[in-house]
């Protein structure tokens, strides 16, 4: 029992660091030193989706889960858990540098608009 609620705390984890990556910029309005962790974050992130690499996470969700008896999964966390929420049928390696693309374009928004409150008004 302690091992499949390890794994599902595991999930929530993985979705709300992979939520930061995507808006956290958008934090750094209200606490701009978050700024400093998100940065590194959103740099995983990225790297995480171009390369094709397993976050960590995943590994030890499935661990966990083994432990209590349950079926783990292969693939990555988004693969298992959002392919059908975040990615369309047919994903490609193209798709994915667009996704990756559209990815730091949030950020670049969220991070102009930081700028632009932080800068002194004349």
């Amino acid at each position: 029992m302690i091992w499949s609620a390890l794994a599902d705390l595991i999930v929530v984890v993985h979705f709300a660091f992979t939520a930061f990556v995507i808006f956290g910029g958008f934090l750094t309005w209200r606490w701009p030193w978050l700024a400093l962790v998100h940065l590194p974050a959103l740099a995983w992130g990225c790297w995480i989706e171009l390369s094709h690499a397993i976050c960590p996470l995943t590994p030890l969700e499935n661990h966990w889960r083994h432990l209590a008896g349950e079926a783990g999964y292969g693939e990555g966390f988004l693969a298992h858990y959002l392919v059908r929420v975040l990615y369309p049928p047919g994903l490609t390696w193209h798709i994915q540098q667009e996704l990756a693309a559209l990815l730091v374009a949030i950020n670049v928004v969220a991070y102009v608009g930081l700028v632009r409150r932080r800068r002194p008004r004349p």
